[in-house]
């Protein structure tokens, strides 16, 4: 017997593993700072989550939040692109789709220091909806 999914949802998405976050970690692997990858690999999500996170680090939430507000933007449209129809579950789990949670993170992060209460409560509830918590996302981040 079969059994049929009564709470049908969207396919979690996938970004590409060889998108522009692959050419930005090769770039950070080599040793270049994200400020320095950023011209050869500007649609990179991680890039300007890092810069973001970096921001957020030195106090300057301002900084933090267009940063992190552009690699947001850059992730919506490589999920866009990989299928995503605006809902659904990307997995903290696969790698490409970590520089777009980040950024969303320290878009979260940064709304919340500049006074932007609903942005931040928006973004964090996004992250809940991706199936993830900020929590976790953080758990990324590099110390």
């Amino acid at each position: 017997m079969t059994h049929q999914n009564l709470l049908p949802g969207p396919a979690p998405t996938y970004l590409p593993a060889e998108g522009p976050d692959a050419v930005a970690r090769a770039a950070l692997a080599a040793g270049s700072p994200a400020r320095a990858a950023v011209p050869g690999s500007p649609a990179a999500s991680i890039l300007w989550a890092l810069l973001a996170e970096e921001a957020l680090t030195a106090q300057e939430p301002v900084a933090a939040y267009a940063y992190a507000r552009t690699g947001y933007h850059r992730g919506l449209d490589a999920l866009r692109r990989a299928g995503w129809k605006g809902h659904g579950p990307i997995p903290v789990d696969h790698q490409p789709n970590q520089g777009f949670l980040r950024a969303l993170l320290a878009l979260s992060e940064a709304a919340a220091a500049i006074g932007e209460q609903d942005e931040a409560d928006r973004c964090s509830t996004f992250l809940l909806d991706s199936g993830t918590s900020a929590e976790e996302v953080a758990t990324l981040r590099i110390r």
